[in-house]
C-alpha cells in the first residue's frame, strides 16, 4: 500500500516534469522551431484546440515557421491565438498559409524569456511539492491503518528522495534553457 503511495507520486511528478519540457520547447531560442506554436490554443469552433491539431507546422528557413491550416475558415481564429501568445512574431496569412517571420532576439528578450524560464521553473516546482504534500498526508493516514512508525518514516523519506529527484531535474532543464537562450 505505501508502494502504491510513492508509485503514485511518483508517476505525478514525471508527468509535472514532462509538462515542464514541452513548455520549454514552446520559448523561443535563436531559431525557428515548431514547438514554439504547436501548442498555442486556438478557439476552434467553440474548443480549445492545439494548434498543431489544426494544420501542418512546418520551419523551412532558421527564422520563418509556415502554418497550413486544414481548414480555412480558422485561419483568423489562429492569427488571434498567435498574437495572443505573444511569441515576438507578427503573423502574415496568405490564404490558408500563415508565416510568422522571427526576428533576431535582443538582449532585453532574451532576459524577459530567462524570466519567464525561473518562473516557469517555480511553478513546476509548486507542482511537485503539491504532489508530496497530497502523498505525504496519504502515507501519514496509513497510521490509523496500523502501519508502524518505522514503515511511515521510511516511505517518508523514499517520497523525499523522489520529490529531490525531480525537482532537481526541473532546475537543469531551466539551467540548460537559460543557458541555451543567453549564449544566442
Amino acid at each position: 500500500m505505501i508502494e502504491d503511495f510513492l508509485k503514485e507520486a511518483e508517476s505525478r511528478m514525471k508527468k509535472a516534469v514532462n509538462r515542464f519540457k514541452e513548455e520549454l520547447a514552446g520559448l523561443r531560442t535563436g531559431r525557428a522551431s515548431a514547438g514554439l506554436v504547436e501548442n498555442i490554443k486556438v478557439d476552434y469552433y467553440g474548443t480549445e484546440t492545439p494548434l498543431k491539431q489544426i494544420g501542418t507546422i512546418s520551419t523551412p528557413e532558421a527564422s520563418q515557421i509556415v502554418i497550413q491550416t486544414w481548414d480555412k475558415n480558422a485561419v483568423p481564429a489562429i492569427e488571434k491565438a498567435i498574437l495572443e501568445a505573444n511569441i515576438g512574431a507578427t503573423p502574415q496569412v496568405e490564404g490558408n498559409v500563415i508565416r510568422l517571420n522571427l526576428p533576431p532576439m535582443t538582449e532585453e528578450r532574451r532576459k524577459e524569456v530567462v524570466k519567464m524560464i525561473h518562473k516557469m521553473a517555480e511553478e513546476a516546482r509548486i507542482v511537485i511539492r503539491n504532489i508530496r504534500r497530497d502523498e505525504k498526508e496519504n502515507i501519514e493516514d496509513l497510521k490509523n491503518e496500523g502501519f508502524s512508525e518505522d514503515e511511515i518514516k521510511r516511505a517518508l523519506e523514499k517520497l523525499q528522495k523522489i520529490t529531490d529527484k525531480y525537482i532537481n531535474e526541473i532546475n537543469q532543464l531551466a539551467k540548460q534553457k537559460e543557458e541555451e537562450i543567453l549564449s544566442i
